[in-house]
């Protein structure tokens, strides 16, 4: 297992005004999605003020930031336009700013999304196309300075598992992810402001997902922060067979291979529960109790 503190290139994420430590512990992004088709939680928080106080529960559990998405990105989802995911986003983030002391994330494919997002007090852009989906999304990060995470996905949502063919998987996502932050840079955006995602259940199948898994330390080859999600994803349900609402506990255990692994953060819709996973991995790698 690889592990220990992260190195010290990476002890900060810069975003918009904030800085966002790593040096201390793996972060927890917590899940807010405002979209009545994703696969874990639609439907759930719909109403703005569901989400904010959702967002706000997670702070209180531990969460070191809100990742916020307005379109469901499952396998096969529908294509949601840009007027109506700024009609889902526009409400909560417009409270969230408010109420929330954790930097907030937006998750989101869409230059004018983004921009949107960020006027309205986000300061970092989970991108799952890598900057690969709309050409503006670069030159809107670099202008605001915020925070961009780079994920690897084959496709688009709608089709993505039709494309699960890899020779090497671990290299293969490492070097896409490499390429793409260099494209990021050519925008003017900073190594500082990037994490990559090796993107756990976005064109992968059961054994490529669980390679990725066992190989994230060799993401860190990058030089940059590892930001990994697996809650509740299909490929736990496969191993474990059990549907979306029981896979706490594979989740747990595969966020612990991650953290043991050397993720720098970790994406979950159960912030107090994997917060124990964490510190307890993280203790267990020699990391920070903090």
């Amino acid at each position: 297992m690889e592990g220990s503190a992260p190195e010290s290139n990476q002890e900060w994420i810069y975003a918009g005004d904030k800085r966002i430590p790593l040096h201390a512990h793996v972060l927890l992004m917590g899940i807010v999605n405002v979209t009545p088709d994703s696969f874990s939680d639609g439907g759930q928080y719909l109403d703005p003020q569901a989400a904010v106080d959702h967002a706000q529960a997670m702070v209180d559990e531990g969460a070191d930031i809100i990742d916020v998405g307005g379109e469901s990105t499952r396998p096969g989802a529908d294509l949601v336009d840009e007027e109506e995911e700024v009609r889902r986003l526009r409400p909560v983030l417009h409270m969230l700013s408010h109420r929330v002391s954790v930097p907030v994330s937006v998750d989101t494919r869409k230059a004018a999304v983004a921009k949107m997002a960020i006027d309205l007090g986000a300061v970092m852009i989970n991108d799952i196309s890598a900057l690969q989906c709309d050409p503006a999304m670069g030159q809107v990060v670099a202008e605001a300075k915020a925070g961009l995470v780079l994920m690897h996905m084959p496709g688009t949502p709608q089709t993505m598992q039709q494309n699960c063919s890899y020779r090497h998987v671990v290299q293969e996502v490492t070097e896409f992810l490499s390429q793409r932050v260099q494209k990021a840079q050519e925008f003017g955006i900073t190594k500082e402001q990037i994490i990559v995602d090796p993107g756990i259940g976005f064109g992968k199948n059961v054994e490529q997902n669980l390679a990725l898994l066992r190989g994230i330390h060799k993401l860190r080859s990058i030089g940059r922060p590892v930001l990994v999600g697996v809650s509740n994803k299909s490929f736990l349900g496969h191993i474990v067979d059990k549907q979306v609402g029981e896979r706490v506990m594979g989740t747990a255990a595969a966020v612990a291979a991650v953290v043991l692994n050397g993720a720098h953060l970790v994406r979950v819709h159960d912030v107090g529960l994997m917060r124990d996973v964490v510190k307890t991995s993280q203790a267990i790698r020699g990391g920070s109790l903090n």
